[in-house]
């Protein structure tokens, strides 16, 4: 890319939500003072220490060095102001409504804006407020262990003399960025500007080993579809939401970068930045293309895999027919033989009763007739059963 990034993507824990922060103003009655006979407000000592949400706050002068870095906003809001000319690139992480406060009065931020940034959750988009420039950017990283797509939030505010970051989640790796910008003074000393198409750049960067992941969890799915694994309609279905929420994470991007191409003649965007945002949308356009097509064939493969397995369900009924058919021909076996037999069963058992007024118990031929009679009817049904081919 022309503007180069570090390319390292680091191994960071999953990626918690961002806090939903309470409004800027206090609520009306808040203060002890207002409230007749609430408790003394605590003292210093008594309050516990509250987390900083700053991740770096440097001073840079005209030609992109850096002069000055501070733990404090005061600290680098008092030297702002000192020195004309120089650009403070605050960066933060989830910061609290007194922290944001601040910023909006140092820097005039309208009150929208703030308000996005403490509640998060927003497309990539891109607004301006005067000479403040507002952009949401999706951040995201492919994790190789869960294989998974995990997204952050990253909102900039770009002004005259300043650029500030605050980051809800583990990326992008805003470090490198400073780092590679620092070491390359020339383009930091073209403006703010410079700040917010560098980490633009590095967002898309991130997004190449997103798609190679999700390149080799398409492969993987086509090989599971056609080896017949019966929880592969899970998977496509998972990975089809990450490709979305990936995609819903591109598309605002382009046309931030449309916008940012657009205005830039209007607002005196330096040429080589300009150079370095079409290459930015270029490499967007790559990655918007990979992502169609990974959910066109995430679409087409789970229309096959609907389709192979209704055809492993068709092939296991057509087997339980057979069986039932299988099954069916054996009891008509079975049916013929035990009719087969019964007769002469009957017979006999009618003639063992040895009742006295049986008249053919005195016949000489009574015997050799029960017998003609068992054999006649047995061969009989055997010929019928024979003729309907049960036996």
């Amino acid at each position: 890319m022309a503007v180069p990034s570090a390319r390292t993507t680091p191994r960071t824990t999953r990626t918690v939500g961002p806090r939903v922060l309470g409004a800027l103003r206090p609520r009306r009655g808040s203060s002890p003072a207002a409230r007749p006979g609430a408790p003394a407000a605590p003292s210093d000592h008594d309050v516990l220490p509250r987390r900083s949400s700053i991740v770096e706050s440097a001073l840079y002068d005209g030609e992109g060095r850096r002069v000055a870095s501070f733990s404090r906003l005061a600290d680098t809001f008092r030297e702002l102001r000192s020195h004309p000319g120089r650009t403070a690139w605050i960066g933060l992480e989830r910061p609290d409504e007194a922290e944001l406060a601040s910023l909006a009065r140092e820097f005039d931020l309208h009150p929208l804006l703030v308000e996005d940034a403490i509640v998060a959750h927003q497309r990539p988009k891109i607004e301006r407020y005067g000479d403040t420039l507002f952009v949401v950017l999706h951040a995201a990283r492919y994790v190789d262990v869960a294989e998974e797509v995990e997204f952050s939030e990253l909102h900039v505010f770009v002004g005259p003399d300043f650029v500030v970051t605050v980051r809800h989640g583990a990326c992008p790796d805003l470090a490198a960025v400073r780092t590679h910008l620092e070491a390359h003074p020339a383009v930091l000393a073209r403006g703010p500007e410079s700040v917010l198409y560098a980490i633009m750049d590095r967002v898309v960067d991130d997004y190449l080993p997103v798609v190679a992941g999700l390149d080799a969890d398409v492969d993987e799915i086509e090989s599971e579809v056609f080896g017949g694994d019966d929880q592969v309609s899970r998977r496509i279905y998972e990975l089809s939401r990450e490709v979305v929420e990936f995609q819903r994470a591109v598309r605002p991007l382009q046309r931030v970068c449309a916008s940012l191409a657009k205005g830039a003649e209007k607002y005196g965007v330096p040429t080589e930045l300009q150079a370095y945002l079409r290459d930015v949308a270029d490499h967007l356009i790559e990655v918007a293309e990979r992502i169609e097509t990974f959910r066109v064939a995430l679409r087409d493969m789970l229309t096959v895999n609907a389709t192979l397995v209704a055809q492993r369900q068709n092939e296991e009924m057509k087997h339980l027919t057979e069986v039932s058919l299988r099954q069916g021909e054996e009891v008509k076996k079975i049916s013929g033989w035990a009719a087969i037999l019964f007769a002469p069963t009957l017979v006999g058992t009618v003639y063992g009763m040895n009742f006295d007024a049986m008249p053919e118990l005195h016949w000489t031929y009574g015997y050799p007739a029960a017998l003609v009679a068992m054999l006649t009817v047995s061969v009989g049904l055997f010929v019928v059963f024979r003729a309907k081919r049960w036996i």
